[in-house]
């Protein structure tokens, strides 16, 4: 009484597939996996050189965010 065969499980699958939908499930699938890329990626990059700024990163093409200012004359 106490184990479930696969028989539950199947009808416990097909309930939650008629309540949620097939595209809905993959997105949710593709969401937590993409969190948990992420989150390993983070780990993973403790302990690398951080990213060229200022100069260096003009040279290589990377986009600066800054702020506009207007010039007035006097």
């Amino acid at each position: 009484m106490g184990s479930f065969s696969i028989w539950h499980w199947l009808i416990v699958l097909v309930i939650v597939l008629l309540i949620f939908g097939t595209k809905k499930l993959r997105n949710m699938g593709g969401d937590l996996g993409g969190a948990v890329k992420g989150f390993k990626d983070g780990m993973k990059g403790e302990g690398e050189a951080p990213k060229p700024s200022g100069e260096l990163a003009a040279k290589s093409g990377a986009t600066i965010d800054g702020e506009v200012r207007d010039k007035q004359k006097s």
